[in-house]
């Protein structure tokens, strides 16, 4: 490859990510509305208009991503807190085969909603980039907090905002 294909490849490669971040989704954005099954086969359908009026907290992890492991635990407990003041937690699995996600939960069962989307379309469509990649949703749809990444000190500031949130 000469210096000049070589320039062109970059531009293409840096005009992509251009692209695929103008498309994410951001703060003050609608949610946007999208129906998964269940990480479990005898689940229902996971809507996110149905679940409208509810303050959601959506999680795109991976069993293969050390953070997204060390935060679901830390959101289960966050569930429990204030499911019953209007909190909905949602973690899409993008494990792919989706056992992979199975064989986590296992050891590690949770108590909130879990879709699966192994093909990425739900991941496409809110615009991840990296996992853990999180959304808060206010009850009206609106996208109040994009939070990517999970570090120590991390639940102090998304809980916060929850709580800013509820209905």
């Amino acid at each position: 490859m000469n210096m000049n294909q070589g320039v062109k490849v970059f531009l293409a490669l840096f005009a992509g990510l251009l692209l695929n971040s103008a498309a994410a989704v951001e703060e003050g954005d609608q949610v946007p509305q999208l129906t998964l099954p269940s990480i479990y086969a005898d689940r229902p359908d996971i809507s996110l208009p149905a679940l409208e009026g509810k303050t959601l907290y959506v999680d795109f992890w991976a069993s293969w991503c050390a953070p997204c492991l060390t935060s679901l635990p830390l959101y289960n407990e966050m569930y429990h807190k204030y499911k019953d003041q209007g909190l909905e937690v949602i973690a899409i699995s993008v494990d792919n085969p989706a056992e992979d996600g199975l064989d986590f939960l296992e050891d590690t069962p949770l108590d909130f909603l879990i879709p699966s989307d192994p093909e990425g379309n739900a991941a496409e469509a809110f615009g991840v980039i990296g996992m853990p990649s999180s959304y808060l949703i206010s009850p009206d749809g609106e996208v109040k907090l994009v939070h990517m990444g999970f570090r120590n000190g991390d639940m102090e500031h998304i809980e916060a905002a929850i709580i800013e949130n509820l209905p």
